[in-house]
């Protein structure tokens, strides 16, 4: 009898982003094939082997066509093929691993996979132990599979809260949207329904005392400016707390977003007020830098600095806004959304840097004229 071989590691659990199975699983039908390199004698294991591959094929090409989560069936199908194949081949146990990384797709939760998964692996060990294989067998196996099991249910479990993270962002940007048009309407109507309709009144009261009374239409017509003007600083004032929403609101989503993933986020902004095409630029910038971190950086540290600059001899200033992360590093300018960063950025007569180097971390580096 052969002795077993080494110890292994299997990566299904991280095979696929999505936790669903991918191609890249199939790397680990190549430990079928390990004899080969023993020189086990005979060819009776191989044929056995050769023959069990196209139905495993089949079911899990099947599965990835369905594009949904695999049911029980295809686990123990799994299993089944490795029952069969055991006699013949000791590596057979391949099979029941696969069966262990499907069952956190098949099952809720973490204790009923698991279960399924420790049902299986107990008809294996009596099979081995009939056949008389070594017992390092299902050592090996109850190790690999458990791990795969429990992998692939966190594993599940997190891509659901990310998911579910990203619904409840777009909910809540959604309402404040809804509540943020409300309040300009409720603002606008406060502001302009009574002003404008004292104006009608003013101006009719004008034009009927301009033919009779010249002295008391010009009041009254001084009086329609006065209150027109005084409606124009009112408007102004609106618009000005309405331009301090966007770029807030994209520091507090980004904040949650990070923090849901482990990255602890430090904002520092000096600069009150900005234009509302300025703070626009910054909020996109946040929001697309934000999102690169959370998928792309594998970062614990970020953090978001806007201050502003000295005015030049054009009597102008500047905004900058700094953008870092302790991560692996890596981002270029033309790839994951910054392009499009780029190009608001220039149109508004700005610059915008990204130091990426491999390993070491990302800054982003925007800087956007202000006028006085």
């Amino acid at each position: 009898m052969m002795t077993w071989q080494r110890s292994r590691h299997l990566g299904l659990a991280d095979a696929s982003p999505s936790g669903q199975p991918s191609l890249l699983w199939l790397l680990y039908l190549g430990f079928l094939l390990m004899p080969l390199t023993w020189g086990e004698p005979g060819w009776r294991w191989l044929g056995a082997t050769l023959l069990s591959l196209p139905a495993f094929l089949a079911l899990y090409f099947y599965q990835l066509r369905r594009r949904s989560n695999p049911t029980v069936a295809v686990v123990l199908a799994f299993a089944l093929l490795c029952y069969a194949l055991q006699p013949f081949n000791p590596f057979a146990n391949t099979y029941l691993t696969y069966a262990a990384a499907f069952a956190p797709l098949a099952l809720p939760g973490l204790l009923a996979p698991l279960l399924l998964t420790v049902a299986l692996l107990v008809l294996l060990a009596i099979e081995v132990l009939l056949i008389g294989q070594p017992l390092l067998i299902i050592a090996i196996t109850v190790l690999v599979c458990t791990v795969c099991c429990v992998g692939n249910a966190f594993a599940r479990e997190r891509n659901a809260q990310i998911a579910a993270l990203r619904l409840s962002q777009e909910e809540v940007r959604r309402l404040a949207a809804i509540a943020e048009r409300e309040r300009i309407g409720r603002d606008l109507h406060d502001l302009l329904g009574h002003t404008l309709s004292l104006v009608a009144i003013k101006g009719e009261l004008a034009g009927k005392l301009v033919s009779r009374d010249q002295l008391a239409a010009g009041r009254e017509i001084g009086e329609v400016t006065q209150i027109a003007r005084e409606a124009l600083a009112q408007v102004r004032t609106a618009v000005t707390g309405m331009r301090a929403a966007p770029l807030a609101g994209e520091l507090s989503s980004a904040r949650t977003l990070l923090e849901s993933c482990g990255v602890q986020l430090t904002c520092t902004q000096e600069m009150a007020e900005l234009p509302a095409a300025i703070e626009t630029a910054l909020a996109m910038i946040v929001r697309e830098a934000a999102t690169n971190i959370q998928r792309h950086a594998g970062a614990t540290r970020a953090s978001v600095e806007i201050s502003s600059e000295a005015a030049d001899g054009d009597g102008g200033g500047a905004v900058a806004l700094r953008v870092s992360d302790n991560g692996r590093g890596g981002i270029g300018a033309r790839g994951n959304g910054l392009a499009g960063i780029g190009e608001r950025v220039r149109a508004l007569g700005g610059t915008l840097e990204i130091d990426s180097p491999p390993g070491a971390g990302t800054v982003l580096r925007a800087r956007l004229p202000v006028s006085s």
